[in-house]
């Protein structure tokens, strides 16, 4: 969804275009696999955030353009809504000191964007779910000024027929309501993590990726409120998959295949599967065409940009052009500070080496049933439950983080020659946030314990919590009244 589109109209003529442009670049793409023609190189490491502009009584600010315009830099760029936008960093091998370096320049590029932010009249926030958000605010008034995001919610609402979307939610409390737009996805907002792979070795870490999305969307969770009422640990999953609530072909429009999911199974031979299942089972959103050579698979990727797998296979290019694997690991929320956020990636990069290089691969382990059960658990409860995991059945989430993963993580880490320092201080964070069992999410919660459900009060204390660049364990709930 990152390419922009130049129309927001589209008669039959254009799908067919796409769809042939979309055949053609999809058996490229295989012969690639065939000719394993992929990047060689070792991993490589990246991130996106989504973050949040507001005003002074902390309610969304629609001034992204505004701020997008001021900031002048390839590494900002719009989201659905006004409200938001995205920050991007620089890819770097996953070596040594490379997150220390991520948060040294995080810090640099937020420090940038606040100033920025301030100079077009609002503040800049990292929460996965804006407590102060109304449903009011979700409306195409709020729609950012592009083309693709516009032919979007139209092209979404041609498939349902109309239909208005359906919110029901069920957790602590629930919610049951309905809207008529795509805006309902700007409700939420994330960490988006990148590793990038080799071929050879792309099938383990993808799997991997996916076993471990239930302990690191526990451990992360920071989105329990949707419109004042407590819903799932990481409310952002289930909002997220029925605000673009729409299936495949035919019969499988309503059935278990659909465009934001945990997808429909391990990878088995190659990550060509999931572009093979995107061509066949997923009908064109957004048929541009473009003029450009086949082999920078622009309509692939537009068409995989909007299949929103938590766990999404990307093509891109090196430098010199040659072709390379990425995994994208969506499953996290925008975290409470810039130390929690680089915790987040230190603690999926450490795991996901470790898993993917195991003797006998999870996958083996655990069937894709079970760790997708694990993971709508954890995004549901957060550390209060218990999931099935290789060698042990019935596990408390909160205990296998503390006596288990912080352990394999660090051997991942090691073993990736990350430097020993930094793996004591970001994996630190990840087990002061599990054994206080105060995460994001614990936060908010238990400041609504303490002041009642002023989402007001409690925005501006997350807010100021945040200024002072302290991880989340270490937040206080004074209110300074």
């Amino acid at each position: 969804m990152g390419q922009e589109i130049d129309t927001s109209y589209f008669v039959d003529a254009d799908f067919a275009n796409f769809d042939t442009r979309l055949r053609q670049e999809t058996e490229l793409l295989s012969y690639w696999f065939e000719s394993n023609c992929f990047s060689r190189k070792p991993l490589m490491a990246g991130y996106e955030l989504e973050a949040w502009l507001v005003d002074d009584g902390c309610c969304p600010s629609s001034s992204n353009e505004a701020f997008l315009r001021q900031a002048n830099s390839p590494l900002l760029t719009q989201e659905l809504a006004q409200f938001n936008i995205e920050l991007n960093a620089e890819p770097a091998q996953l070596e040594k000191t490379v997150l220390r370096q991520f948060e040294q320049a995080f810090k640099q590029h937020w420090a940038f964007c606040k100033q920025t932010a301030e100079g077009v009249g609002c503040n800049l926030l990292s929460i996965g779910i804006l407590p102060t958000l109304k449903a009011g605010h979700l409306t195409l008034e709020n729609i950012s000024n592009q083309q693709r995001y516009k032919a979007l919610n139209e092209q979404v609402l041609r498939q349902r027929g109309g239909e208005a979307f359906k919110l029901n939610i069920n957790g602590r409390e629930s919610i049951k309501t309905t809207h008529r737009d795509v805006m309902l996805e700007a409700a939420s907002t994330s960490l988006q993590i990148h590793l990038q792979v080799t071929q050879e070795t792309a099938v383990r870490y993808y799997n991997a990726s996916i076993l471990l999305s239930a302990p690191m969307v526990a451990i992360s969770a920071n989105s329990p409120y949707l419109f004042t009422k407590d819903l799932w640990s990481e409310t952002r999953i289930p909002v997220f998959e029925q605000s673009v609530d729409v299936g495949g072909f035919a019969g499988a429009a309503h059935g278990p295949v659909h465009r934001v999911s945990f997808g429909t199974g391990y990878a088995r031979q190659s990550l060509m599967e999931c572009f093979e299942e995107n061509q066949q089972h997923f009908p064109v959103l957004l048929p541009m065409t473009f003029d450009s050579d086949k082999n920078e698979l622009r309509h692939l990727s537009l068409h995989n940009g909007t299949i929103w797998r938590w766990n999404r296979p990307l093509v891109g290019f090196d430098e010199d052009g040659t072709p390379h694997l990425r995994i994208e690991h969506r499953v996290m929320p925008s975290g409470p500070s810039i130390i929690d956020n680089v915790a987040n990636m230190a603690f999926y990069y450490g795991l996901v080496h470790y898993y993917a290089n195991q003797p006998q691969p999870p996958e083996q382990q655990i069937e894709f049933s079970q760790a997708r059960d694990n993971f709508y658990t954890a995004a549901r409860h957060g550390l209060d439950d218990k999931i099935n995991w290789p060698g042990c059945d019935r596990c408390s989430i909160r205990h296998l983080l503390l006596n288990r993963l912080l352990d394999e993580a660090e051997q991942g880490l090691s073993a990736s020659g990350i430097d020993s320092d930094d793996i004591t201080r970001y994996l630190g964070v990840i087990e002061n946030r599990a054994e206080k069992k105060q995460t994001g999410s614990d936060w908010q919660r238990k400041f609504v314990e303490l002041h009642g459900r002023d989402m007001h009060r409690l925005t501006q204390l997350y807010y100021r919590n945040q200024q002072t660049q302290e991880a989340v364990h270490n937040w206080d709930f004074e209110t300074y009244d």
